[in-house]
């Protein structure tokens, strides 16, 4: 059989045609949501953007909200009592606890109001109890999945499924850039925690672009050497030469571009000039010398050693002022099966200060009003303890029925609870916050329908939250 490269070449130019046309259709359908990159200020949104940005502070492994946020004062009375059979109803439990007994573990830490607001914190969170009045709590996230890596999967992307954009492509997709120079969408795991138990990898999907072309995926930084890897120039390679190659390059791919109009390399000319400029923008961001001493102070000790918690917050700080759209910060170890008290004061310590530090920073430099910062693990914990269950040692297990996390600057009303949890902590019973509706919540502070903000995929107008009911909770904006 003879191959014909003729009709070969005009398949494949159908087929390419089809593509960028399905392509084209769902950036048309956003196109006056989109500014051009670098723009100074968002035009033509759904509607007021009441935040240009948001700082997720991700609590991986799952902080338990009864040790935290969620005050059950009358749980020390049931101790070692069996969770009733009315409260339980029969839910789905980890294989840790199916066909266990489920007896009442009350946390050994004590809560006291914060705040002219009176908002009930743990002692573990002396530093944050400082800022109470900024924070709006919520009591009643709740989410499907019940393991961890799901439930981190449909936290940072809408679903339990591998392989959908994160939050910050979306967002990177639908809004484009503040800052021509960096990335749109940084993600800053900490390089070491406290809570030494039961950790669990991170894996780059919680920051990837999924179906949408990859020029929106997370900028991982690094905690050694380059903060993007091959940020360096070769060694014999300076700027002048490295530009040269870079035109080069550049003028090859769109030759290749013309010929076969595949939109990837459209990507990767966009990531290269990037890469270009971020060899000046990103070692002047990562850059912490000049810092002044009394800034650094309030970040606590660990700001001073690369990949901690503390020095990721300030650098998310600095992000801020530069404009990057979206930061996501990973601190993990908080997966406390047992010795939870211990592991719990350790992980505390991690956060407290420099979370506290952040709010204030921003606040002082008058971006908090447009910045949005949330903090949250992918689901709760249990009431009910596992191993040998003491008044000072105890671990919990996974819970996705209820769990608390908070919200704060970026039109979010501080010195606020919203939801309620029964008194186990179990269940929620009023205002129930899906995570799909604080992914919609989270869009509409930014200006954004979660409903309109699609991209057309195997057939489907995809979205950040899906097809089932997703709400904006309208109740914590101010």
């Amino acid at each position: 059989m003879t191959y014909n490269f003729t009709e070969a070449a005009d398949l494949q130019s159908r087929r390419r045609f089809l593509l960028n046309s399905g392509m084209g259709l769902g950036a048309a359908a956003y196109a006056s949501l989109v500014p051009q990159a670098g723009a100074a200020a968002q035009t033509a949104l759904h509607h007021q953007a009441k935040a240009k940005r948001i700082i997720f502070l991700f609590m991986a492994g799952a902080p338990s909200q009864v040790d935290l946020f969620d005050y059950k004062p009358d749980l020390h009375k049931l101790f070692k009592t069996e969770l009733p059979k009315s409260v339980s109803k029969g839910q789905r439990v980890t294989t840790m606890t199916r066909g266990k007994q489920q007896l009442v573990a009350p946390t050994k830490f004590k809560f006291a109001q914060q705040g002219k607001s009176g908002v009930w914190m743990s002692e573990l969170l002396p530093h944050l109890s400082g800022v109470a009045d900024d924070l709006c709590f919520i009591h009643s996230f709740n989410t499907n999945a019940i393991n961890h890596d799901p439930a981190k999967t449909s936290f940072c992307t809408g679903s339990e499924i591998p392989g959908k954009p994160s939050m910050g492509a979306w967002l990177s997709y639908g809004l484009g850039s503040l800052n021509k120079d960096l990335p749109d969408f940084v993600v800053v795991p900490s390089a070491f925690w406290s809570g030494k138990v039961n950790v669990q990898a991170l894996y780059a999907r919680l920051w990837g672009s999924g179906f949408l072309p990859s020029k929106y995926q997370g900028t991982s930084f690094q905690n050694t050497g380059d903060p993007v890897l091959f940020l360096s120039n070769p060694k014999g390679v300076d700027e002048k030469v490295r530009r040269r190659m870079l035109d080069s390059l550049d003028a090859l791919n769109k030759k290749h571009l013309a010929e076969i109009g595949d939109p990837e390399i459209q990507t990767t000319i966009a990531q290269q000039e990037m890469a270009f400029r971020m060899q000046t923008s990103v070692p002047e961001l990562s850059d912490i010398s000049s810092e002044p001493k009394e800034v650094l102070e309030k970040y606590g000790p660990e700001v001073h050693k690369p990949g901690s918690y503390a020095r990721n917050c300030l650098l998310a700080r600095r992000m801020a002022e530069r404009d990057v759209r979206f930061v996501q910060l990973f601190h993990r170890g908080w997966d406390h099966h047992s010795s939870l008290p211990n592991n719990m004061e350790g992980q505390c310590r991690d956060v407290d200060q420099p979370t506290a530090a952040l709010l204030n920073d921003l606040k002082t430099r008058g971006l908090l009003e447009d910045t949005l910062v949330v903090f949250c693990g992918e689901f709760g914990r249990t009431v009910y303890g596992q191993g040998n269950i003491t008044r000072d040692n105890y671990g919990r297990d996974h819970h996705p029925r209820c769990f608390s996390g908070w919200l704060a600057g970026g039109g979010i009303k501080g010195g606020m609870h919203y939801g309620k949890t029964d008194d186990f902590s179990y269940n929620v019973v009023e205002n129930p916050v899906h995570v799909r509706d604080l992914h919609a919540t989270m869009l509409h502070l930014l200006g954004v329908d979660h409903r309109q903000l699609t991209f057309p995929y195997q057939g489907l107008d995809q979205s950040l939250t899906g097809v089932e009911k997703s709400r904006v909770v309208k109740e914590i904006i101010s």
